[in-house]
């Protein structure tokens, strides 16, 4: 007859023992990490928005002139101070709001001479840039090494010490109360036909772009968010902005389209 062979029970138990040792010094295989940007939201916590003071009810605000190639269309106030009314080259059929002047040089017949309310506004524009700028501990440093095309950004504090380059379409995704302030310590460029989304009910006006060099937006592009430029701000030709543009220096335009979030 021929005999069963007969495994002792006490080596069964060490196999299985051995085996399931095996398992635990090996582990389950680490996740593969996130992009930094792509960390779900609760891992942030809630920043605190810039505040515009007066600044916040202009589109576009400048010390230093607006320049236009017609036509534009910009809807909210504009303004610039202290230079003369005489540097804000737009018509007045391509505003839809008010154009301040700090004098009576400005456009024809819509403009409104109060140099006083400008000169709060641009105090309060430079309070929100220093305010902006100052923020510390970013959650992001350096993202993509200076090139954040094709990045979806959640809310938190970014912060760049040389150029940024969006040379791809962007989403900055979140919800209504969510704030981004992306600090750049060089120059801002975003490419032609760039565009940036807004997703998960993330709003324009809770998103602030502090640069210290010039922003250009390049041709067709599309912009979301507050720029707080210590240096120009420049859209090229067919560039469109959902947000509002307070410039230190210049702002030139070529045929765009600013509204005011």
């Amino acid at each position: 007859m021929k005999m069963k062979r007969i495994v002792p029970v006490a080596a069964t138990f060490l196999l299985l023992y051995t085996v399931g040792c095996k398992k635990e010094l090996d582990g389950p295989k680490p996740a593969s990490p996130a992009a930094p940007a792509e960390m779900s939201v609760e891992r942030v916590a809630r920043i605190a928005p810039v505040n515009l003071g007066l600044a916040g009810s202009f589109a576009i605000l400048s010390k230093s002139g607006i320049t236009d190639v017609y036509k534009s269309y910009i809807v909210g106030d504009i303004g610039a101070s202290p230079i003369t009314g005489a540097a804000i080259h737009l018509a007045c059929n391509e505003v839809v709001g008010n154009v301040f002047s700090v004098d009576a040089s400005g456009p024809l017949p819509c403009r409104i001479t109060n140099p006083r309310h400008l000169s709060t506004a641009v105090a309060d524009m430079q309070t929100a840039y220093t305010d902006a700028a100052g923020r510390s501990n970013p959650n992001f440093l350096n993202l993509g090494a200076g090139s954040i095309g094709g990045r979806t950004l959640t809310p938190g504090l970014y912060k760049w010490t040389s150029a940024l380059l969006i040379p791809t379409d962007i989403n900055i995704t979140g919800n209504s109360t969510d704030v981004w302030i992306f600090q750049v310590a060089g120059t801002l460029t975003v490419s032609n036909a760039v565009h940036m989304h807004l997703t998960g009910g993330a709003l324009a006006k809770n998103i602030f772009w502090q640069v210290s060099g010039a922003v250009t937006a390049g041709t067709t592009s599309h912009l979301e968010g507050i720029v707080l430029g210590k240096t120009g701000i420049n859209l090229q030709t067919g560039a469109s902005i959902n947000g509002r543009m307070l410039a230190q220096t210049a702002v030139t335009l070529e045929m765009n389209t600013v509204m005011q979030p």
